[in-house]
């Protein structure tokens, strides 16, 4: 079994040099490692991700170049220092002795004495720019334009309170014919309903959800509470006929089955195969019987027009409201990148729409807080489509509502 510690620096170095993805690499690792170090390793890998702009502020006044492997290092033994629980001495041993175990002797002394400055200075570290802007962006690790808009929505105390969210727990539901009340009383933990979708249960502590029976069975899914409620968005589904247009990996897909109590006729699409591949393993294990097709939502294919009660457009996104959850969002997503998003969305949208019956309706949502992917996208759909009427539409907060940060809006055809 490899040192946690060198499996966690090695995850780092893919993810922030090599372009990795955080869930793949960490899966990777923890195949490595010994099961009792697992939960460490998430957390290791994961907070230096979230904390790593910052820890780049402070580095940069004591070291003005390292190389890549040297670099993450550093990274990683100073979220050991000063946000995780790792006593400073342990946490300097171990970074001397792995740098030294990967081949790296020659900067075994730089580490030891960056890090012993940066925990003999830790409460006198580089003060950050007075800037609001500049200082959220830098300590959190997220572009400037999303903070310039966040503040300008929600105040600088809001923001700052968005941004540095801890993550909520995890939430599971029944899958149906099991009940939310058999759950209950089934799991191995404590749980509580959640506030805004009682089906959703907030587990007390954790468990090895995945080779719980009731995980491997098919009688509970692990789902957030702001997905489940943008499936509520959809309204009573029993009998009708379902779009979920942008499917993968499938939870909505299955809670929608479970809502109908297996009633709804439900298509589901996905664009890549080994997406769809995943999406079908789940509605297997579920017991959920739901087309599946590989297919791109955005291009219109006029065999569909009109042939839904409802669809569901959970579309690609920045995910700038799952910041707690997925650390690596920072990583990925800048203003561009997030305007080719927008794109996506309005493609996604204009072809979709036209599935829609008369009557019917169309559920937009995205699992972010950015206006130009959210209210702005459906304002300027409507421009273009008079026929659709808003019914609700809900930014979900995690500082206010409990829940990750998804938008949804519910359209009715007229």
């Amino acid at each position: 079994m490899l040192n946690v510690r060198r499996a966690a620096l090695e995850t780092l170095v893919r993810i922030f040099e090599d372009g990795a993805y955080t869930n793949l690499a960490l899966k990777d690792a923890a195949a490595s490692v010994a099961p009792k170090d697992v939960p460490f390793l998430y957390a290791l890998v994961n907070e230096t991700i979230a904390q790593a702009s910052y820890l780049d502020f402070v580095l940069s006044h004591y070291v003005k170049r390292q190389k890549r492997t040297v670099r993450n290092l550093l990274r990683m033994c100073g979220t050991e220092l000063l946000f995780l629980d790792t006593p400073a001495h342990a946490a300097i041993d171990e970074a001397v002795k792995l740098c030294r175990a990967i081949g790296k002797k020659d900067s075994c002394g730089l580490v030891n004495a960056v890090l012993r400055r940066l925990d003999r200075e830790r409460g006198a570290l580089p003060p950050l720019p007075a800037d609001p802007e500049e200082r959220l962006s830098i300590r959190y690790g997220v572009p400037a334009f999303l903070v310039s808009e966040w503040l300008k929505t929600y105040g600088e105390a809001e923001t700052e309170a968005l941004l540095s969210i801890k993550p909520i727990g995890t939430v599971v539901r029944a899958q149906y014919p099991f009940s939310t009340e058999a759950l209950k009383a089934a799991l191995p933990v404590a749980s509580v309903p959640c506030r805004l979708d009682p089906n959703g249960l907030l587990l007390s502590e954790g468990f090895d959800l995945a080779h719980s029976p009731l995980f491997t069975e098919g009688r509970m899914a692990v789902q957030g509470e702001g997905a489940m409620l943008i499936c509520r968005a959809l309204g009573d589904v029993h009998g009708k006929r379902i779009l979920d247009a942008c499917a993968a990996p499938g939870g909505k897909s299955a809670y929608l089955a479970s809502l109908s109590e297996n009633t709804a006729k439900i298509t589901a699409w996905e664009l890549h195969p080994h997406r769809k591949a995943l999406m079908d393993k789940a509605f297997s294990r579920l017991h959920a019987e739901i087309e599946t097709d590989c297919r791109d939502a955005a291009v219109f294919d006029p065999a569909f027009e009109n042939a839904f009660d409802a669809v569901l457009l959970d579309v690609p996104c920045s995910g700038f409201g799952l910041l707690s959850e997925k650390p690596d969002v920072r990583l990925h997503k800048d203003e561009t990148a997030v305007n080719a998003l927008t794109e996506a969305q309005e493609a996604i949208l204009n072809a979709c729409a036209r599935y829609v019956r008369s009557g019917g309706v169309l559920v937009y949502a995205t699992c972010t807080i950015v206006r130009r992917e959210n209210g702005e996208r459906v304002k300027r759909f409507f421009e273009t489509h008079p026929a659709f009427a808003l019914e609700e539409e809900r930014q979900l907060l995690p500082t206010r509502d409990g829940t990750d940060g998804f938008y949804f809006a519910r359209m009715r055809r007229s």
